[in-house]
């Protein structure tokens, strides 16, 4: 199996782990009943859980772009060092965004975050080099 298709499935796991530790987050916040209820009222979500759940939602912002570069690359048979380098980029950046977002850590997050899109900026290049 390729380096970049196990990094795709790697980039799933990062996106199960920030899915469940921003509903746990929430959950703390918000009540089982109203969890478990149709939710007609909103009931807001604030710090470490509202910055968790904007991670998630940073992530799956971009995920869709990734997962269909990787598998346009896999099935272009356009897997290169780029492709390689860029889905570690992008992974890695995305497994530590959460923490520096779940801290309130700003400047470096957003370095963080460049690194990630920078990743799969390299991974979507190889389709045109």
């Amino acid at each position: 199996m390729a380096a970049e298709l196990q990094l795709l499935g790697l980039a799933i796991v990062v996106g199960i782990v920030q899915l469940v530790w921003a509903a746990i987050a929430a959950r703390r916040q918000q009540n089982l009943a109203w969890a478990a209820g149709p939710r007609d009222e909103p009931m807001p979500i604030t710090g470490v859980a509202a910055r968790l759940d904007r991670a998630f939602r940073n992530f799956m912002e971009t995920f869709p772009f990734f997962a269909a570069a990787v598998l346009a690359a896999v099935a272009a048979d356009r897997l290169s060092s780029l492709t390689l380098w860029g889905a570690g980029l992008y992974v890695a950046g995305r497994a530590l965004y959460v923490p520096l977002y779940a801290s309130g850590i700003p400047r470096v997050r957003t370095l963080v975050w460049a690194v990630a899109m920078i990743g799969l900026f390299m991974v979507t290049a190889a389709l045109f080099v």
